[in-house]
């Protein structure tokens, strides 16, 4: 355990500050603006990963694992979201015949 905690701290920790600023801008520009639910799903996927690898960096900085742990039930909780996600994508399928946000509105009872 020491050897890889040793390796990670070789990257300085404002890399990983950097690459998780970028992820989570890019994710956060796809939930603005795009307007398919599947793409949208994705940026927020990519935003969760992207505090998943700061959570991580700063864990393995401070040589502390349950930063890790957290990252773990964080990762199982987005699994989750994913199957819900999903089913409310299908059900917008046969319901609406399209994918489009814009189109949600339809969904009404």
């Amino acid at each position: 355990m020491k050897e890889i905690s040793s390796a990670i701290q070789l990257i300085p920790l404002e890399n990983y500050i950097m690459l998780s600023v970028a992820l989570f801008s890019i994710g956060l520009m796809g939930v603005l603006f795009r307007r398919n639910i599947i793409v949208i799903l994705m940026c927020l996927e990519l935003m969760f990963n992207s505090v998943n690898l700061l959570i991580t960096a700063f864990s393995a900085y401070h040589s502390d694992p349950s930063g890790q742990i957290f990252v773990f039930f964080i990762m199982i909780v987005a699994a989750a979201e994913v199957a819900v996600g999903l089913s409310i994508v299908v059900m917008m399928k046969r319901n609406v015949e399209s994918v489009d946000v814009n189109l949600l509105n339809r969904l009404r009872w």
